[in-house]
């Protein structure tokens, strides 16, 4: 496979909004960015995603843009983005941009142009549709939304519907019109031309749509996906981008709904990529039904093992994976796949660990470096988050009202996007003034400064993990090989490639589990990290301690 920088990088993620403010108006910005840029070059990253910056209405805090081709004036203005490229780029650090173009703002100039009128120059840029039944007062067909409810709205102003995969804020382009995939590749030109080294794809594989948007197959979620999630025209819309991107060597990584490793490869086969790599996200529904994060469940270690299994196997020697265990749309890992009380410090070492000892890219977001924890709030008006609103008042329905703001309470976006916890003061360090939304009450405890201080810390432990994966490229790539696919606790595994063989064991018990490896594990295997300051030196059947994770290497 060709090595390409991205195969050997580690990618940070920042939502701005929660990341720095430097002006006390209790919302992050770029000068807040550009003044941790050294804690963020600290970390041994290549790159950072940054999560919407354009203007927007806030309806979906950035995902419903209303200037594909500025900067939100609350994050700051161009030559603040200008700058935070520059000082990014001195450090070594490439940018990458959130791209959404599956929909708009409702307040996005082609959109209020294309709402006047059912004759106006913008109305084919979206989706319009008469409605149905007597009076036409029934949607255009039976779509559901990721949000829930129905993909469709009423428009009073010019008498029909109009398609919103996500809220009824935020209203799906038409692709079927080539004259909006001429725009997007403006766009794409525009960021391109500031420096931007590339892009992460917001739902990118949505955008192409059944004709005549059929009604949808009964589901119980999602009723209508077969029409529009990877359709058709996917390779079409994607060329036309790479059209672009290949001009400027662009790096893309995919958001890619309910991928499955046959749709990945049609994607990212190396040699005819539409984009470079994508994310999958099953692995992240060990705790949920359906891949429904609302509909929670107890977390199955096997269930997490065999996604993981999946992908390194299916993609091995065709294509690239991704590796994350939080973003912006994800609660916080530790709680959920490990615990976040006494074994917090092992649990957040041990899944970085294996975050760091795939076969892919990693992506950390903000706070994970440090062991940040989900703050769970109950009180449904401390939640910003349009999808938490909507899945609440859809939820309160069949599970009541306290079964539904539990279910918030462990699943909810905001659980990750509350504000980055840089020390123990106030306001956590992140503003001078109110913050836009309730700071996590355990900032006190867990925060960079007091990591900073303390050498066995989860930062010191991430850095530790970073700098590993650079100077030994065993932790990069190879094969994978799960050693113990039938424990219910412990996960080992083997990668192995022309650079050494790894085996890597981790407990996910919060009680001392002794496991034995399988016969063909045999040779002079010696410790190379562990998140225990004694765990054995050499490689053998042992008990592992709450949350123990160790990585060996044949020697």
């Amino acid at each position: 496979m060709k090595n390409q920088w991205y195969k050997d990088a580690v990618i940070y993620q920042i939502y701005p909004r929660s990341f720095k403010d430097s002006n006390g108006d209790g919302i992050g910005d770029i000068p807040g960015i550009i003044s941790k840029i050294d804690y963020i070059a600290s970390l041994g990253v290549d790159a950072v995603w940054f999560s919407p910056m354009y203007p927007t209405p806030n309806c979906d805090f950035g995902y419903d843009i209303s200037d594909y081709t500025n900067i939100n004036p609350e994050f700051g203005t161009m030559a603040d983005f200008e700058q935070l490229v520059e000082q990014l780029h001195v450090k070594g650090i490439k940018v990458l941009m959130d791209l959404v173009i599956n929909h708009t703002s409702d307040q996005h100039k082609w959109f209020l142009e294309s709402r006047k009128s059912k004759d106006n120059p913008y109305r084919d840029y979206y989706y319009w549709a008469d409605g149905k039944g007597k009076n036409g007062k029934k949607p255009p067909n039976n779509w559901t939304s990721f949000f829930l409810g129905s993909a469709w709205q009423y428009d009073e102003q010019s008498g029909q519907y109009y398609l919103h995969l996500f809220d009824k804020n935020q209203p799906d382009l038409n692709y079927f019109n080539p004259k909006v995939i001429e725009e997007i590749k403006n766009v794409v030109r525009f960021w391109l031309e500031k420096g931007v080294d590339g892009f992460r794809c917001d739902v990118i594989t949505l955008l192409s749509k059944t004709p005549g948007l059929p009604n949808g197959k009964p589901s119980i979620a999602l009723q209508g996906s077969e029409h529009y999630i990877d359709g058709p025209r996917m390779e079409e819309l994607l060329g036309e981008l790479q059209t672009v991107l290949r001009e400027y060597d662009a790096f893309t990584v995919g958001e890619s709904v309910f991928i499955d490793v046959p749709k990945a490869l049609r994607y990212t086969t190396e040699g005819n990529e539409y984009l470079t790599t994508v994310f999958a996200f099953d692995h992240i529904s060990a705790d949920n039904f359906f891949g429904v994060k609302q509909l929670v469940r107890k977390f199955s270690l096997r269930r997490l093992k065999k996604c993981i299994e999946t992908w390194q196997h299916g993609l091995y020697g065709k294509s690239w994976n991704t590796l994350f265990w939080e973003n912006h749309d994800q609660a916080r890992i530790v709680g959920r796949y490990c615990d976040d009380g006494q074994f917090r410090v092992e649990g957040a070492k041990m899944m970085g660990t294996i975050l760091m000892t795939l076969c892919g890219t990693p992506f950390v977001y903000q706070g994970q470096e440090f062991g940040t924890t989900s703050p769970r709030m109950t009180n449904l008006e401390d939640y910003q988050d349009v999808e938490t609103h909507r899945s609440f008042a859809t939820l309160k329905k069949v599970f009541g009202a306290k079964n539904a703001i539990k279910k918030m309470a462990y699943c909810s976006r905001d659980n990750a996007r509350v504000p980055m916890q840089w020390d123990a003061t106030q306001n956590a360090g992140f503003s001078t003034g109110k913050p836009w939304l309730k700071v996590n009450p355990n900032h006190t405890e867990i925060n960079v400064a007091n990591a900073e201080a303390d050498g066995n810390s989860v930062l010191h432990y991430y850095r530790k993990l970073i700098a590993l994966r650079k100077s030994d490229k065993a932790f990069v790539y190879g094969t994978y090989q799960d050693l113990l696919p039938n424990s219910k606790n412990v996960w080992a595994y083997m990668r192995n490639s022309q650079f050494g063989t790894l085996v890597v064991v981790a407990n996910f018990s919060t009680k001392t589990t002794k496991f034995t490896l399988p016969k063909h594990v045999q040779g002079d295997f010696q410790l190379v990290t562990s998140n225990y300051a004694d765990t054995p030196q050499n490689l053998q059947n042992m008990a592992l301690r709450p949350h123990e994770c160790a990585v060996y290497k044949l020697m």
